[in-house]
């Protein structure tokens, strides 16, 4: 809900334009979609005049199939071939979704993005730092157990030695995505043409971490080298390598921790009113067992990061430099600084 109205807070910070795209990456089960979309109907008179639609950009068949469930009730339809999403609904709250294999095929446009534990999926590259020289981490069949596979260092330099890594690197071990790289000088292509933001929200750190890849089954730890397709595989989202990847199309924000954006976004509030409109005993323990979740630096608290880029208009007046006295100062980011209650 503090997402959706982070997004309605943009919005109005830039001039309530006429029209929105919502555009999640990765959208899961739809849960966090279906959250923000009950935040804009809630905050429909103030949206009344803006033209909202949603655009969901999954790869998995199956995936989408449950969010059109969770979203349109299961009501949502293929699209002709000639059109660029593959799939389209109207959403339980009466806003177009439409649903794409490609964040290119989405259509230009003011929007905004949403990436929530989107990059912690996808693939690395690992690198060592050797006395040789920095070599690529790779996987090999274990010669001595049958079935088994092990990591191995390159023998020499990789392609990917020479393109990947920052002549600045002082890591001895780093972890590079570069498909996250391309994905961010998408965003802020799109961004700095045809305005609106981005909000990535995962696990991460500002090019401080070295090894993180590894494996989740059933909630537990696993080897991510056993029994490959069995279990999720995850490596921290390096921030400071986004940053580089927006190569100041864009400004950036962050990456600050959840706690810090979430009370930045009021949920001390939210939850105060919450637990006053809750009648029983059980959804009180349940909403402070999830604000537990969310705000305890040992649980959720620090290990999850927001990250944002916004055009530089938004934190910059274009003229400021010539007439510093003449505009009104610009609304602060709501969850990077506190969000301005009116």
């Amino acid at each position: 809900q503090l997402i959706g109205i982070w997004y309605i807070s943009e919005w109005m910070a830039m001039g309530k334009p006429s029209t929105f795209q919502l555009v999640e990456l990765g959208p899961g089960r739809g849960t966090l979609t279906e959250d923000i979309l009950r935040v804009f109907k809630q905050l429909s008179s103030v949206l009344s005049k803006c033209d909202v639609s949603v655009h969901l950009v999954e790869v998995s068949p199956k995936l989408s199939e449950i969010q059109a469930v969770m979203l349109t009730g299961g009501k949502a339809q293929p699209s002709p071939e000639n059109e660029s999403a593959y799939m389209k609904g109207i959403s339980k709250t009466g806003i177009p979704i439409f649903w794409y294999r490609d964040i290119q095929d989405v259509p230009a446009g003011y929007s905004f993005y949403l990436a929530h534990e989107f990059f912690d999926a996808l693939p690395i590259h690992k690198f060592q730092r050797t006395e040789k020289g920095w070599r690529e981490v790779l996987v090999d069949i274990d010669p001595e157990v049958p079935d088994q596979l092990r990591f191995v260092l390159s023998p020499s330099r990789t392609p990917a030695t020479q393109n990947f890594i920052q002549p600045e690197e002082t890591r001895d071990h780093v972890e590079v995505c570069p498909e996250a790289g391309v994905i961010v000088q998408r965003l802020a292509s799109r961004i700095e043409k045809d305005g609106g933001a981005a909000l990535v929200a995962d696990y991460g750190h500002d090019g401080t971490k070295t090894d993180t890849f590894r494996g989740f089954r059933n909630h537990k730890l696993h080897d991510v080298l056993s029994a490959p397709g069995t279990a999720d595989l995850t490596a921290d989202v390096d921030f400071s390598y986004l940053r580089k990847m927006a190569q100041g199309k864009t400004a950036t924000l962050g990456p600050i921790k959840q706690r810090e954006f979430l009370k930045n976004m009021g949920i001390d509030l939210r939850l105060q009113v919450l637990l006053q409109n809750s009648g029983d005993t059980a959804t009180r323990e349940q909403l402070l067992h999830s604000y537990d979740m969310l705000m305890n630096p040992e649980k959720m608290g620090d290990c999850f990061n927001f990250f944002a880029l916004l055009p530089h208009h938004r934190l910059v007046h274009p003229d400021k430099k010539d007439k510093p006295e003449s505009k009104s100062p610009l609304p602060p980011v709501a969850g990077f600084n506190e969000l301005l209650l009116k």
